[in-house]
């Protein structure tokens, strides 16, 4: 699962062939979680509520982004690094 951003100790990953809805994952320590591209909500697991924040925050300025790269995994293609949260 190719790592796509990091920021403040937060892993952004993005599976191969994943399940409908596009999402992403997000890991911080022991906690990890799928968020859904299009409404930030989350479909699995928790993150503890700052990190959500922060996940969500970063993801609400990079949705086009998560969009492309969530389409060239469907397709089995290299994915693209999207710029951390500053």
């Amino acid at each position: 699962m190719p790592t796509i951003s990091r920021f403040f100790g937060i892993t952004i990953r993005m599976y191969y062939e994943d399940h409908l809805p596009p999402h992403f994952h997000a890991y911080y320590g022991e906690y990890g979680a799928a968020i859904a591209i299009g409404s930030l909500r989350v479909l699995d697991g928790q993150l503890p509520p700052r990190a959500l924040k922060l996940v969500c925050a970063w993801a609400g300025s990079h949705r086009a982004e998560l969009h492309i790269d969530w389409r060239r995994a469907q397709d089995h293609q290299p994915l693209y690094q999207i710029e951390p949260l500053r």
